[in-house]
């Protein structure tokens, strides 16, 4: 039996910069911008658009600044980049976005593989990007990487995790997602961890999931996790994304189809499910591939079925 469940989810759509980043083929700029409009047109009211990362190491998103200012920006819409230094954050304050998210692994080995520094480093260039940009009026929350378990590592204790979100709300975010990079996580495993975490963390608004679909199981995963007071859900549109420095890593939990479960269980998202199908189709176009949406395949099955 369910537990008493929210009347309304948040969701976070990060393909355009999670999903497009680990896709072989670049996106021209003009297209990434069509696919972000036709997102928020959907109902999505807090969407990642890009990264500032230094494009020597992801040329996906080359284009980020241009990008953040030529899209049409709507006053209800959060968008937002993620930023791995000051440097990052800077670009972010000149394109007028309202947030940023700073990012860091909780396995020592995969931070150096993903940032190539120690994760006492991370923590010291989070705390200054973070601190300049709250003094620029830019919300900032985290992303935690294999919270779930690490590709070199294996488990990661549940209280290295709290000890890292600890430092981090010290330095001034809002919120932690908390990432499941290699998508190994099981419905026991995410009650455990959030449990923990919940020990360390009153207010259960600041801590958001982020799961991959490697082993199938990001939705039975989600659910646990709305039944334990999550409320905000990270997803990718098709069900793109992945991690370069995670092997067989695949892509994050569809958009659609979490969208699909939450109305199915009676959960507003605020979003239109046929205008996500539009742009899972545009994406599909773009990229010249079929995308992991199980909602989506059926949908356009059934609208195309002669019977």
């Amino acid at each position: 039996m369910f537990l008493k469940l929210p009347e309304k989810v948040n969701i976070v759509e990060v393909g355009p910069r999670d999903g497009l980043q680990n896709e072989k083929n670049i996106v021209s700029t003009e297209d990434k911008i069509f696919l972000i409009e036709k997102l928020v047109d959907s109902g999505i009211k807090k969407i990642e658009i890009t990264s500032f990362v230094n494009p020597k190491w992801t040329p996906q998103l080359a284009d980020g600044f241009e990008v953040a200012t030529k899209i049409k920006k709507q006053q209800d819409v959060n968008y937002l980049a993620l930023v791995p230094n000051l440097i990052g954050a800077k670009k972010a304050v000149e394109s007028n976005l309202n947030e940023i998210a700073v990012f860091m692994s909780s396995s020592e080995s995969h931070n150096k593989k993903n940032l190539n520094r120690t994760m006492g480093e991370s923590l010291e260039i989070l705390e200054e990007t973070i601190k300049f940009a709250k003094s620029n009026n830019l919300k900032v929350r985290a992303y935690l990487s294999t919270v779930f378990g690490c590709p070199y590592e294996g488990n990661i204790s549940v209280e290295k995790v709290n000890e890292l979100l600890k430092k981090l709300f010290s330095f001034g975010i809002f919120q932690v997602s908390l990432g499941d990079t290699i998508g190994v996580a099981n419905p026991k495993q995410v009650k455990e961890v959030l449990e923990s975490v919940f020990t360390i963390i009153e207010d259960k608004s600041q801590i958001a999931v982020h799961f991959h679909d490697t082993m199938g199981m990001a939705l039975a995963n989600s659910v646990i996790a709305l039944e334990m007071g999550i409320k905000t859900f990270d997803s990718s549109i098709g069900g793109i994304g992945g991690c370069p420095y995670a092997p067989g890593a695949t892509g994050n939990v569809a958009t659609e189809d979490l969208v699909n479960m939450f109305h199915k269980m009676g959960i507003e998202t605020g979003i239109n499910l046929e205008k996500l199908v539009e742009s899972n189709v545009f994406l599909e176009k773009i990229l010249n591939k079929k995308l992991n949406s199980n909602f989506s395949k059926t949908f356009m099955a059934r609208k195309n079925s002669p019977i």
